[in-house]
C-alpha cells in the first residue's frame, strides 16, 4: 500500500506541474499537430504525460533502495528494461521525428533484456504445435520480442481519447493484482499495484478534460511494462494459464490485429500508417457526436470523454472471465473466440449505424 501512495502521489504531483507549467516548455512538448485522421481534440496540450508515469517509478525505486526492499534487484530490474521503450516513445513526443520502425526497435531492445535479466520468456501457450516451436529457445525469444513489442504498440494504438488507454491499464493490471494475491505472488501483486498508482495519479488530470495526454512514451511504458507482468505471473506460477494474459489484454491485442487487417487486407493500405477507423474512432463519430446536436466546442471534451467508457467496457467483456477461470485454459480460448466474434459484429453494427439498443 506504501509503494501505491507513493506512485500515486509521485504521479499527480509531476503531472500537475507538467501541466501548470506547460507555458515553459509547449513549444517542445505540446501537441500541435491537430490534422490527422486519428485525432479529435481541439485543445493544444502537453503530450508528455509518460514523463510523470516515469517519475513515479523512480520515485518507487528510490524509494525501496533507502528502505533496502526485499523485491529491489526484481523491481529495479524491471525498471531498468522499460527505459528503452519509455525514452523513444518521448524522444518522439518532443521532436515528433521519430519512425515506428525505430521505436518498435528500441522495444524490442528492452524486450530482450526483460527475457535476459528477468526470464520474461514465453514458452508455452497450450496450442498443440506451438508449444512443440516454442521450446526451441531461439523462436521462443523472438516470439516473446514480438508479443511484448507488439503490446506495447498496441497501447500507443488505442490511446485515442481521454482516459481510454489509461483506464483500460487500470483494469489490466487489477486483474494481474487480483491472480497475484490468489496465488501468493505478492512481489507481482506490488509491482501492478505500482505502475497502478503511477497511472491512477496521470488519470486524475487526463480524464474527462484532457489536459494533458500519455503521448507515445507513456503508452509505451505501460503497454511494455503489463506485457513483462503478464508474462511474468504465468512463468512464476504454473497453475496460472498462458491463456489469462492474452485474455486481460484482448482489446488492444485484438484492435492490433484487426487494424492490420483492415488497412492491409480489406483496404490494400499500408498498415503503419494513421487513420481513423479505429473502433473508439468509429464510436466517437458513429455513437457520441451523431447523436448530439450541440457541436459547439464547449462541449467537444465531454464527447472526447464520453467514447472512452464504450472501450472500458469491451475491455473489461474480456478481462471478467479471465478473472474467474484464470486457471483454466480451455475455457479462456472459448472466451477468446467469443471476444474476436462480439467485437468484429460491433465494430459492423457500428459502422452500418446499427448499434444495439442496449449500446446507446
Amino acid at each position: 500500500m506504501t509503494s501505491l501512495l507513493i506512485a500515486f502521489f509521485s504521479s499527480l504531483i509531476a503531472t500537475l506541474l507538467i501541466v501548470r507549467y506547460q507555458h515553459l516548455h509547449h513549444r517542445f512538448t505540446a501537441d500541435h499537430d491537430q490534422s490527422g485522421p486519428q485525432k479529435f481534440h481541439e485543445k493544444v496540450v502537453p503530450r508528455v504525460g509518460g514523463l510523470g508515469l516515469f517519475i513515479a517509478l523512480t520515485a518507487i525505486l528510490i524509494y525501496k533502495i533507502i528502505t533496502n526492499h526485499s523485491n529491489l534487484a526484481f523491481y529495479g530490474s524491471l525498471y531498468l528494461v522499460s527505459i528503452p521503450a519509455f525514452l523513444i516513445g518521448l524522444l518522439e513526443d518532443i521532436t515528433k521525428k521519430i519512425g515506428v520502425k525505430l521505436r518498435l526497435a528500441m522495444t524490442a531492445i528492452g524486450a530482450y533484456a526483460a527475457i535476459y535479466f528477468l526470464g520474461s520468456q514465453i514458452t508455452q501457450v497450450h496450442i498443440l504445435g506451438i508449444d512443440t516451436l516454442l521450446a526451441i529457445t531461439w523462436i521462443s525469444i523472438l516470439f516473446t520480442v514480438f508479443a511484448i513489442t507488439g503490446l506495447a504498440n498496441a497501447y500507443n494504438i488505442i490511446d485515442g481519447f481521454n482516459g481510454l488507454a489509461s483506464m483500460v491499464a487500470m483494469i489490466t493490471l487489477l486483474a494481474i493484482t487480483y491472480v497475484a494475491f490468489k496465488v501468493g505472488d505478492f512481489a507481482i501483486l506490488t509491482l501492478s499495484l505500482v505502475m497502478i498508482g503511477a497511472i491512477a495519479g496521470f488519470f486524475v488530470w487526463n480524464y474527462p478534460r484532457g489536459l494533458i495526454f500519455l503521448g507515445d512514451g507513456g503508452a509505451y511504458l505501460i503497454g511494455f511494462y503489463i506485457a513483462v507482468l503478464s508474462i511474468l505471473i504465468v512463468n512464476r506460477n504454473p497453475s496460472v494459464s498462458p491463456w489469462f494474459p492474452l485474455m486481460i489484454n484482448a482489446y488492444p491485442i485484438f484492435e492490433t490485429l484487426f487494424t492490420i487487417w483492415r488497412r492491409k487486407v480489406h483496404q490494400g493500405k499500408n498498415p503503419g500508417l494513421p487513420d481513423g477507423a479505429h473502433f473508439h474512432s468509429i464510436i466517437y463519430r458513429r455513437i457520441v457526436r451523431w447523436a448530439e446536436v450541440n457541436d459547439d466546442h464547449s462541449a467537444s471534451f465531454a464527447r472526447n470523454a464520453k467514447t472512452s467508457p464504450y472501450l472500458w467496457l469491451l475491455s473489461s467483456m474480456a478481462v471478467f472471465p479471465a478473472l474467474i477461470w484464470w486457471d483454466v485454459t480451455w475455457i479462456l480460448q472459448l472466451c477468446a473466440l467469443l471476444f474476436c466474434v462480439t467485437y468484429v459484429w460491433m465494430y459492423q453494427a457500428v459502422v452500418k449505424f446499427k448499434t444495439p439498443r442496449w449500446l446507446k
